[in-house]
């Protein structure tokens, strides 16, 4: 399945996913599911008025009727190198960086948000309710 969506934030962005999902039928009828996706992310213009182009995994489920998950990384290889992702004391501007990735802020200045570069722009982490689901049985 392909979904195309807008999201509304300090890093508004356009993105494009591509899902893959899993069914099990449960002991209560419950349809379960599980999914993997595939999304790229354009942000046109972030919160320092750059652009940054993300790509990245997710994955997903839904074990009963009543709420899922989702999580994923999305990562903008103009912003840091992809093995430098874990390390939290990495600085852009240390001497030894490639000089691409020097003018890239890591937060907005005026605000202290992460900016369109950041690592934290690309975590996504979703729970879900579905406010209709059936109620249980006693």
């Amino acid at each position: 399945m392909m979904n195309l969506a807008w999201s509304v934030n300090p890093n508004f962005n356009i993105d494009v996913t591509y899902y893959k999902f899993k069914t099990k039928k449960g002991k209560n009828g419950f349809l379960r599911s599980r999914w993997w996706g595939l999304r790229g992310m354009i942000i046109r213009n972030g919160i320092t008025n750059h652009v940054s182009n993300r790509m990245g995994i997710l994955m997903g489920f839904q074990r009963n009727p009543r709420w899922g998950m989702e999580f994923g990384y999305f990562h903008d290889p103009t912003s840091m190198p992809i093995t430098e992702l874990f390390n939290t004391s990495w600085d852009p501007t240390a001497e030894g960086v490639s000089p691409r990735f020097a003018n890239k802020p890591m937060k907005d200045s005026a605000t202290g948000f992460p900016s369109e570069y950041s690592r934290l722009t690309g975590v996504s982490f979703s729970i879900f309710f579905d406010l209709d689901a059936p109620k249980k049985k006693k």
